[in-house]
């Protein structure tokens, strides 16, 4: 081989390239000309995946932000679920979720129910600086949810009810795909509120079993103690609570109902708190089967229509079903863009939806074989 004429080694940069490289030069007897034919052949190989990577690249960056997150995803989703992407929601807060959308001050408390499970949220104060007590709204949206899965994950990894988060919080926005911006309408300032407002409110949490004649309730706050920084200026940043404790009633439910999730799949839809909630109960459905089942669309809009406030005695959602069943058609769609064998399929009444193991979802856990119980507290 020539000084002139030697393939570029630093090129293969793949593991399997690499391991190949290493086989061909400790094989005995072979010549170097042999040698630089193999390792010309896997420079090649190495330039044409680079190809077809920067292609793909160029397809997403084309895309609008929505799609782009979604093909983001799925490209990660593609190869396999790792132990390093697995995330965990409590279950009743999967599954009967917070409200859509920002609320007005006034409204104190939100009511939620899905099958056996129930939901009360109530909106809290925090105490200031000056010894004044401040209403904190109800927590609402994408980054509620978000907030609950990463304390939630942080809790279930560190297998403790206190945590320390003041390094992995913004870690996790910057993953979820948010920019790390400050500034009053910047995504710091808005999970900031979340936090406050979940740090502040008060949860009833309740399942009931009817064949078992068994209902549990737990009246909670999710956190026993949370030290937020108030600013003496208004135009100082608020900072982050370095450690956060979740009550005792709300961590012992949690390590015991804990839903696993895939941090790819949240990113895919953290625009969306309805596609976060949808997401999180196909992932509980699905997995949980053991026949197919069919849902009406009476019981999608009860559940993912939004729950009911109860200050002001409205119903969030939509007021006209055909409204409701065209977004949840594209909502679904998009979560099937991202899991293409998800087995649910959209029909007159409702949707139908199949039984599914973990790798569907791309959770790295082996599904078991023994059927799964009620959820009480």
């Amino acid at each position: 081989m020539t000084e002139t004429s030697a393939p570029d080694l630093p090129l293969i940069r793949d593991a399997d390239l690499k391991k190949k490289l290493a086989y061909h030069r400790g094989r005995p007897n072979i010549t170097p000309g042999m040698l630089e034919l193999e390792i010309r052949e896997l420079v090649a190989e190495q330039v044409a995946r680079d190809a077809v990577v920067e292609a793909r690249a160029n397809e997403i960056a084309a895309m609008a932000p929505g799609a782009r997150r979604r093909a983001k995803s799925k490209d990660a989703l593609e190869k396999g679920g790792e132990r390093q992407d697995l995330r965990h929601i409590h279950s009743v807060l999967a599954l009967c979720g917070l409200p859509y959308n920002r609320q007005p001050i006034e409204e104190r408390e939100y009511r939620s129910k899905q099958g056996n499970m129930r939901l009360i949220v109530n909106a809290g104060e925090l105490l200031s600086p000056e010894g004044e007590f401040v209403k904190q709204p109800l927590p609402y949206g994408s980054r509620a949810r978000l907030l609950l899965l990463h304390l939630c994950s942080e809790a279930i990894r560190q297998q403790s009810p206190t945590i320390n988060i003041d390094d992995s919080l913004t870690a996790f926005i910057k993953k979820m795909g948010f920019e790390a911006n400050g500034g009053p309408r910047g995504n710091l300032t808005a999970f900031k509120q979340q936090v406050n407002a979940l740090a502040a409110c008060k949860m009833t949490i309740g399942t009931f079993d009817e064949k078992g004649g068994r209902a549990k309730t737990v009246n909670t706050a999710p956190f026993s103690s949370l030290d937020v920084w108030f600013p003496t200026n208004p135009d100082q940043q608020m900072l982050w609570p370095s450690t956060i404790t979740f009550s005792r009633e709300f961590y012992d439910t949690l390590a015991k109902h804990a839903l696993p999730v895939n941090v790819h799949a949240i990113r895919a839809f953290s625009d969306s708190p309805r596609k976060i909630d949808i997401y999180y109960w196909l992932s509980h459905r699905s997995y949980g089967l053991s026949e197919p089942v069919s849902i009406t669309w009476e019981s999608l809009k009860e559940q993912f229509g939004e729950g009911h406030f109860v200050t002001s005695g409205k119903t969030g959602g939509y007021t006209r079903d055909r409204d409701f069943r065209a977004k949840f058609k594209e909502e679904l769609a998009h979560i099937c863009e991202v899991f293409p064998k998800l087995p649910v399929a959209v029909t007159e009444t409702g949707i139908r939806l199949k039984p599914a193991d973990s790798d569907v979802l791309s959770i790295p856990a082996k599904r078991s074989t023994k059927k799964r119980e009620t959820i009480i507290c």
